[in-house]
């Protein structure tokens, strides 16, 4: 996953700047929020929400089998490198 860090802010900034935050969420898409230098969340836009919560709906349509079929075809956790921070 990459992120960029712009799209990083603290978790007191959005406490702060939460219009800026916000606003911000709509030009990235999403931002990420950290705590104690630690990822905490993730703000998305709405039009970010609405694209991927169609997947989010389709996931939950499906039963365990179709899960697990899908869970094998994912990259498995020991070849997912750490979040890559580009600017």
């Amino acid at each position: 996953m990459n992120i960029l860090t712009a799209a990083i802010v603290s978790n007191s900034e959005m406490i702060k700047n939460y219009k800026a935050c916000r606003e911000k969420a709509e030009g990235f898409r999403k931002i990420f929020v950290l705590k104690n230098n630690q990822p905490d969340a993730v703000l998305f836009s709405i039009a970010e929400y609405e694209r991927l919560s169609v997947f989010i709906e389709y996931l939950e349509s499906l039963d365990a089998k179709d899960i697990a079929k899908i869970t094998e075809s994912l990259p498995k956790k020991e070849l997912v490198k750490d979040v890559i921070l580009t600017i």
